[in-house]
């Protein structure tokens, strides 16, 4: 009798197919990170693509680090590659075979554009989302912990309950149009900040700080001239600045900078363009209480330089001088008055690119009613 006991016990212990840990942890196998390789990866990869074909819809987050790339599939698993020309082929080779109906990556300061523009090129369906808007989607969902995995997989859910819009990727030339843009930017940065550095600096190093300047100058000045030669070899973006440059008060900052990091500029509709840039107001109600409306968000880069077109086009522009000075005797605040030019301005410039009508004089009764 004590034998079968113990045969009982010693064939129960040995037979079951799951461990204690595979059974009461938290850290299933199913959802840790994976990097298989072979006959492995290939049964895990129809696993993924027969769960996508039953659900029919297939959404997929990808949280990408220095070295690494996490990727989650929602249904399916999660697998992780290397950050590298051979990973971003893998993963590629892999979403193909899925094809998802929605890949969701976030900016993360630029190296999310190699991986973004591989899958664009195949015709995966790829977004490219502000982090901050996935970090309070994560806060909403009770998600407080954060780690690689736990991204990705957040921003597969974020992916399946929001579905943002897909908009198109920018290509190889547009890429290295902003890349110049950007860098004219932090060279007026760094000169802005040498010059206060001299007016405070000892005597012995007033001399490195003016060769500093000097350099920086230099470079700007080659930044201005690549730029230029750059707009001008593209007939869609050569046309397209010809129509911006025509409005009083638009200079090539502005047109650059409009044709670089707003490429949805003359596609979209006012109220989203404007939107876009950060100059359409947003209420604050609540209730009886009536907030004050205020501009936030957008892109930043491109509302500093429609700031100082508008402040431009206050004095040269006819429209817009108009304009403001009618708020102006309202009693609107004058920074409040040239943020309306500013929505104002990039209402009319909207329009026009869209109609690639340039600006003619007699049109300011058009304008006015923008």
């Amino acid at each position: 009798m004590a034998r079968r006991e113990r045969g009982r016990s010693q064939k129960s212990g040995s037979g079951s197919p799951k461990t204690v840990g595979q059974l009461g942890s938290s850290r299933s196998s199913g959802h840790q990170p994976e990097q298989l390789r072979g006959p492995r990866a290939r049964i895990r990869q129809g696993r993924e693509t027969r769960r996508c074909a039953m659900s029919g819809t297939c959404f997929v987050g990808m949280d990408i680090s220095q070295d690494t790339v996490d990727v989650a599939v929602r249904p399916g698993t999660a697998f992780q590659v290397t950050n590298d020309e051979r990973g971003i082929t893998e993963v590629v080779a892999r979403l193909r075979a899925l094809q998802p109906t929605l890949i969701v990556l976030e900016a993360t300061g630029g190296l999310e554009v190699p991986l973004a523009g591989a899958l664009a090129v195949v015709g995966l369906p790829v977004v490219v989302i502000n982090p901050r808007q996935v970090r309070d989607f994560a806060r909403a969902t009770g998600q407080l912990a954060k780690t690689d995995r736990l991204d990705a997989q957040i921003l597969a859910r974020f992916a399946e309950a929001i579905r943002p819009p897909i908009r198109p990727v920018p290509d190889e030339q547009t890429q290295a149009l902003a890349a110049l843009v950007a860098r004219r930017r932090q060279l007026i940065e760094m000169l802005i900040a040498e010059k206060n550095r001299l007016r405070l600096a000892t005597r012995p190093l007033q001399q490195r700080v003016q060769a500093h300047i000097t350099w920086l100058e230099h470079d700007l000045d080659h930044i201005n001239t690549d730029l230029t030669a750059t707009m001008r070899q593209s007939p869609v973006w050569r046309e397209k600045e010809d129509v911006l440059r025509s409005v009083p008060g638009v200079g090539p900052v502005l047109a650059t900078t409009l044709v670089a990091n707003l490429p949805e500029l003359g596609t979209l509709t006012r109220k989203e363009v404007a939107a876009l840039a950060g100059v359409a107001p947003f209420p604050r109600d609540s209730g009886t209480l009536k907030g004050r409306r205020a501009i936030w968000g957008g892109r930043a880069h491109v509302r500093a330089a429609l700031y100082m077109a508008a402040l431009v086009a206050t004095r040269k522009n006819p429209v817009i001088r108009t304009f403001y000075q009618r708020l102006c005797q309202a009693g609107k605040a004058k920074k409040l008055a040239l943020t309306a030019c500013m929505r104002k301005l990039f209402t009319i410039l909207n329009a026009m690119v869209k109609s690639a009508t340039p600006w003619r004089h007699g049109m300011e009764p058009v304008c006015a009613q923008a």
